[in-house]
């Protein structure tokens, strides 16, 4: 199982510039990955290759950009040139986020988000792969091709986390990127689901990128206690909440990883069984706590 690490952008006038240096700690520290979400704050593509450009030896990626209220055309457009201000290191994580974003907040309808989906994906993959897309479906359209000039193919990693959109994720794209989903969930229904499915098309393993909150501490309960009031939101969301419901918690608190080194390993380890390709930590407590967990980190990640 690779590691990699989650990045925290900061609402501060260098805010490119504290991000370029976490990426360059992240690689220094030995991680494989580091991603970045899509919210409300900076760009992640561009933000990426602004702070990554001067960083090698590591993928960066999305975690993830939603696709409603970008044109599967601009969406690749800006994937092909991240990727190549990143000489190929980067990974276009793309989902459908959540209909109180996209409705309330965007004005678009959320109405059929699966059809949604496999439609975006009809337009985006030719153009990630150097081709030009022609199709019309009942959501989007899009006939366009790119001229930017990468060397090979961007991959793709969907969130997905019902079957259906899993199955999409397994025929169609890299494989998926999962948040607030514990070890239970994905030993039982998103590795098996993906992985199946995956085979039955005739594509390769897919990866499963799973980002969770890590802290590495004595202090459990204030741990627990504080990664429950700052997630507490994705504990309402219904798609996260689902998941939740299948792993038997009652919410983000207990899907935190949280405790001293060897509960924090024996943690990481029941994830990498149950079928984690890619674990992303999301080092929630500053402080002396964050230093310890990276501290950890990189023992686990030197074996």
């Amino acid at each position: 199982m690779r590691i990699g690490a989650l990045l925290v952008e900061r609402g501060e006038a260098d805010a490119l510039g504290k991000l370029a240096d976490d990426v360059r700690r992240a690689a220094d520290d030995g991680f494989t990955s580091a991603w970045i979400s899509q919210i409300f704050g900076l760009d992640a593509q561009l933000a990426l290759a602004v702070a990554g450009s001067g960083v090698p030896d590591i993928e960066l990626g999305t975690a993830v950009v939603p696709t409603y209220p970008r044109h599967p055309a601009v969406m690749a457009q800006q994937a092909r040139t991240t990727a190549l201000a990143l000489q190929g290191r980067f990974t276009l994580g793309i989902g459908l986020s959540h209909k109180i974003v996209i409705e309330d907040m965007y004005g678009y309808d959320f109405d059929r988000p699966l059809r949604h989906m496999d439609e975006y994906l009809s337009v985006l993959l030719p153009l990630l792969a150097g081709e030009s897309a022609s199709f019309k479906g009942e959501t989007l359209q899009g006939n366009i091709g790119l001229s930017v000039p990468n060397e090979g193919r961007v991959p793709v990693l969907l969130a997905a986390l019902g079957p259906k959109m899993l199955k999409l994720a397994a025929e169609r794209t890299d494989g998926t990127v999962l948040w607030m989903t514990g070890p239970v969930t994905v030993r039982e229904h998103i590795a098996p689901t993906i992985t199946a499915a995956a085979k039955a098309a005739g594509r390769p393993d897919p990866r499963v990128v799973c980002v969770l909150p890590v802290c590495v501490t004595d202090e459990t309960e204030h741990a627990r206690e504080q990664a429950g009031q700052t997630f507490e939101v994705y504990g309402m969301l219904p798609s996260y909440r689902a998941m939740m419901d299948r792993e038997g918690v009652d919410g983000p608190a207990d899907l935190a990883i949280v405790g001293d080194e060897d509960k924090v390993a024996a943690k990481l380890d029941e994830l990498a069984k149950a079928g984690v390709t890619d674990f992303v930590a999301a080092e929630y407590i500053p402080g002396e706590s964050r230093g310890r967990t990276r501290e950890f980190l990189k023992s686990y990640l030197a074996g």
